[in-house]
């Protein structure tokens, strides 16, 4: 999950404060992130509050609870103080997000990517990934809102620039006219 206003960094969500916890103003946050790990090497993170605006904390102390992360931030010292942070989201500058394997790519990178088949026909773009246990799909979106699932397998999805925002799909004979 990504969040960018106009003209700010992209900033790459990992975290969102759920409920404050005991008395030394710590947070628990659900986790968005693949990568848990990932907080070791944060100091800072990049705070979203239900209103877009945005503020930096520095993380003091994190450990992990339950599928959750606990968070402390510097100078946020009993619950009161954390309290505004319940339902805030928790991101990174997307320049610092886990680099992926080749030909591996995140959700939102390919969320409004144009797809186009490899003869040149235009598609639609990606409105969602569906996530189904097995292939996961482009769910792609044309002009007159119709939706079109594309597995995402690579004898499908032949070409990906996520620089460009663009989708290459060699569709086997009927899939579209599903």
């Amino acid at each position: 999950m990504t969040d960018s206003a106009q003209g700010e960094t992209p900033v790459v969500v990992v975290a969102r404060g759920v409920k404050t916890r005991g008395l030394k103003g710590e947070l628990v946050a659900d986790l968005l992130t693949d990568f848990p790990e990932r907080f070791g090497d944060i100091e800072q993170l990049i705070c979203i509050d239900n209103f877009g605006n945005r503020s930096t904390v520095e993380l003091e102390e994190y450990w992990f609870h339950q599928e959750r992360v606990v968070l402390k931030f510097a100078g946020v010292d009993d619950p009161d103080s954390a309290q505004r942070y319940v339902g805030c989201d928790f991101g990174v500058p997307e320049s610092e997000r886990v680099r992926l394997p080749t030909d591996q790519f995140y959700d939102w990178e390919l969320e409004g990517c144009s797809v186009a088949t490899v003869t040149g026909e235009q598609i639609g773009s990606v409105r969602e990934i569906m996530r189904t246990g097995a292939v996961d799909a482009l769910v792609i979106e044309d002009a007159d809102q119709r939706d079109y699932l594309v597995p995402l397998t690579k004898a499908i999805v032949t070409h990906v620039d996520v620089s460009k925002k663009t989708i290459l799909i060699d569709p086997p004979e009927g899939l579209l006219e599903l």
